[in-house]
């Protein structure tokens, strides 16, 4: 996949207040501090995309991107670019705010996990120099129960060793199966060295042709 352009759209503090659901969307979640915006933006290959910030839980409503991209097979030419949505949302374990602020938060969260119907997929971010934490694998399960379709990008993989990385990233699977039958699919990555961009890439846009093909099949 070839990214053409990448926009901010608009930034919405509930489900219904975001864009008409009109083409395939992609959200990504994590921890505070998993390195959300620097995956975007290394993603999108565009720096200023996403706000990065030192201060986690900046990330405060549901964030839309419009983007346009080429299949790797027809870049530019006479060829019209795919068009959809990245969604930014607010990180779970919050950052220090109120109880109140952070039930407001989850319920926007949830609503927008459960009731969006364009949503192809959720990027849950796990930081891979760490042990599998409980958190993670609350949230993931939880995405179980709502059957979200998600998968897992393992972030900041530069940071710490390969050796390090590969066994964070096998302890964290071999959590998940103790309670799923199936893992879903994922990525190890890296944004400062690009890591993990041409198969999330490649990801997204088989997702785009599925969603396609499935629209046309409807329009029958």
């Amino acid at each position: 996949m070839i990214i053409q352009s990448a926009t901010y759209l608009i930034s919405s503090p509930d489900y219904t207040k975001c864009p008409k659901p009109d083409r395939p969307e992609y959200a990504f979640i994590g921890r505070s501090n998993v390195g959300k915006s620097s995956l975007i933006n290394m993603l999108v290959d565009n720096q200023k995309l996403a706000k990065t910030s030192s201060a986690p839980g900046k990330t405060q409503l549901i964030n839309h991107f419009d983007i346009k991209s080429y299949p790797q097979a027809h870049a530019g030419g006479s060829v019209k670019p795919d068009a959809w949505y990245l969604v930014d949302l607010p990180g779970y374990g919050f950052a220090k705010v109120s109880q109140s602020q952070r039930k407001q938060w989850e319920q926007m969260i949830e609503n927008y996990l459960r009731k969006r119907e364009n949503l192809i997929s959720v990027f849950v971010l796990i930081d891979s120099r760490h042990n599998p934490q409980k958190l993670d694998l609350e949230f993931i399960d939880r995405l179980g129960e709502w059957q979200v379709p998600f998968c897992l990008a393992f972030t900041k993989a530069d940071k710490e060793t390969q050796k390090i990385v590969s066994k964070n990233v096998k302890d964290f699977l071999d959590a998940m199966r103790k309670t799923w039958q199936f893992l879903p699919q994922s990525f190890v990555t890296s944004a400062e060295k690009k890591m993990g961009r041409d198969k999330m890439l490649q990801f997204i846009e088989t997702c785009n042709i599925e969603a396609e093909q499935a629209g046309n099949n409807n329009n029958d």
